[in-house]
């Protein structure tokens, strides 16, 4: 099963991957943690992508579509895989057509600006693994430490209050045009934001019809 999870930053995307990339069997594909390890390995295409991310701006498509397309084309993604974090414009989303890639279902998770706002500010990630954590709903066993590898939990430039504004700006303004897009080829299932990541994720199974 090819899957995209779309939402604003915050929605839950990488906390929903991980469950549906257990359950299902496949591979999560998040940008996010691609572009993470290609700036912690000082890379030029890492430290490029880290100016954009501190100012929290887009990371450009090309840079964006070349890594993905590498990381789909591993023996993994086979059998199917989870996309997290792309396409992130009409423009990736072109670009993956032309590529070849296609998919079965793409997600869109649908919360508030203010929940997202109250929600991020508690968003911690392992600086280590980038296991991702939040105080509130999914605090780790023992306060700042990684439950996977014992690495420490921050909190990533980015999470902070106006650069989350900044983020849910340009995804409005960018990235929700994709949901038409999607729609348009009959493969859109909007999923309501529950209260608990539980509750949501059995929204999306059914949205699956699993």
């Amino acid at each position: 099963m090819k899957l995209i999870l779309l939402g604003a930053p915050g929605a839950g995307k990488g906390t929903q991957a991980e469950i549906l990339s257990a359950k299902l069997g496949i591979p999560t594909i998040s940008t996010g943690n691609i572009l993470r390890a290609a700036i912690k390995e000082g890379t030029p295409t890492g430290l490029e992508a880290k100016r954009y991310m501190d100012a929290g701006k887009l990371v450009p498509d090309a840079v964006i579509i070349g890594i993905v397309a590498q990381r789909l084309a591993q023996p993994d993604c086979e059998k199917g895989f989870i996309l997290d974090g792309v396409p992130r414009t009409i423009g990736q989303a072109e670009a993956l057509d032309q590529a070849g890639v296609t998919f079965d279902h793409v997600l869109s998770i649908e919360i508030s600006d203010g929940e997202i706002e109250e929600r991020m500010s508690g968003r911690r990630v392992c600086q280590s693994c980038g296991a991702p954590y939040h105080v509130k709903a999914k605090p780790p066993k023992a306060e700042g430490v990684c439950d996977s590898c014992g690495g420490p939990l921050v909190q990533r430039e980015d999470d902070r209050a106006e650069t989350v504004r900044e983020r849910l700006a340009v995804y409005h303004e960018e990235t929700e045009p994709l949901k038409g897009f999607y729609e348009g080829k009959g493969i859109l299932a909007p999923v309501a934001n529950q209260d608990t990541i539980e509750g949501t994720n059995q929204v999306i199974m059914e949205a699956l019809g699993l």
